[in-house]
């Protein structure tokens, strides 16, 4: 729902009189008291950004229309203030647009709209499991891969990346990497418990509740849920078309979704970085299970998937791995998922 005021006004911008019907467009329920003026070659913007939730940010955009609002193009780019990712609650926020730097004219019915956008719900990119029945383990791996047992899921989202360092800063305000100048490359060096901070800020800032996979859902959704061609790895039977790991990788992570997708549309849960799972690590049970969450309690979390330095044995689909929850290293990140 958007609100404005229209006003008629003149404007002299170094050689032309120009009559403006500036319409600012914004959201209700976040921006009010918008208030805007002339002053000198520039046009500025004043609002009250309210009414988010507990540690939330948005994005605040300005657009500029020549035809009366009828179309609007892209975000100007030539301001200052306010304005972008990031943008906490508060008064007096004020946006500045150098008005002959971006345009060298303005003609027409000239409109503006100011915009505000949650910044975190379109950058975690999720993709629809539907439920089913599949068979984990493998009798082709190591011995906790036994015995296969039947497990039943229901419905639930999970990221189409391993979560990246710009998700991590946005959230954190930090980037614990070790290869770092790489927004897109998944965020690592990150434990278990660090995660857990995280996830409490993520679901408070989006009103969300994202949370670390099961190891059953992140073994259903790597072999591709009911999809599944019955591929070794994540999406392929040939691991260099899908995953960056000891043989491809230079000994470095990379960004995510550069190679082949699974059958899912779900990027690198082979290679890359392995991939923190919710459950204690503890031995496989012998019959059908429905949602499993792995035991109750235990020393070592689980790691799935795989990382830059694995070889062709740990990125199997079924292959299984397990550390300590406050563990560390540049092969180790994750991914998100979260409930239908």
């Amino acid at each position: 729902m958007y609100y404005g005021l229209k006003h008629q006004i003149e404007m002299r911008l170094v050689f032309t009189l120009y009559c403006f019907l500036c319409f600012f467009s914004v959201s209700a329920q976040q921006i009010d008291n918008v208030h805007y003026e002339q002053s000198g070659k520039t046009i500025i913007v004043t609002y009250d950004l309210s009414e988010l939730k507990s540690g939330q940010t948005v994005a605040i955009s300005l657009f500029c229309s020549e035809d009366g609002g009828k179309t609007w193009g892209t975000s100007l780019q030539k301001v200052t203030g306010d304005v972008g990712k990031g943008i906490k609650p508060g008064p007096n926020k004020k946006i500045t647009w150098d008005v002959l730097t971006e345009r060298t004219s303005l003609t027409g019915t000239i409109s503006f709209k100011v915009k505000a956008e949650g910044n975190l719900l379109g950058e975690i990119e999720m993709i629809f499991v539907q439920g089913g029945t599949f068979t984990m383990g493998s009798n082709d791996g190591e011995s906790d891969e036994k015995p296969i047992h039947s497990v039943t899921l229901s419905d639930f989202y999970i990221g189409k990346t391993e979560v990246t360092q710009k998700q991590w800063r946005d959230v954190m305000g930090n980037n614990p990497s070790y290869y770092t100048n790489c927004d897109n490359c998944p965020v690592e060096q990150v434990s278990w418990d660090d995660i857990q901070d995280f996830l409490q800020k993520l679901n408070q800032k989006t009103d969300k509740s994202y949370r670390l996979p099961t190891e059953a859902e992140w073994e259903y959704a790597a072999k591709g849920c009911n999809k599944s061609k019955g591929y070794t790895f994540s999406g392929s039977n040939s691991l260099g078309d899908v995953a960056w790991f000891n043989d491809n990788s230079g000994s470095k992570t990379h960004p995510v979704a550069q190679l082949q997708p699974n059958e899912l549309g779900v990027y690198d849960m082979s290679g890359n970085v392995w991939e923190w799972c919710s459950d204690w690590y503890g031995d496989y049970v012998g019959y059908a299970q429905t949602n499993p969450k792995g035991p109750a309690s235990g020393s070592s979390r689980v790691l799935r998937g795989g990382g830059w330095g694995g070889t062709l044995q740990f990125c199997r689909a079924a292959s299984r791995n397990r550390i300590n929850p406050d563990y560390r290293d540049s092969p180790v990140g994750f991914r998100l998922v979260s409930p239908k």
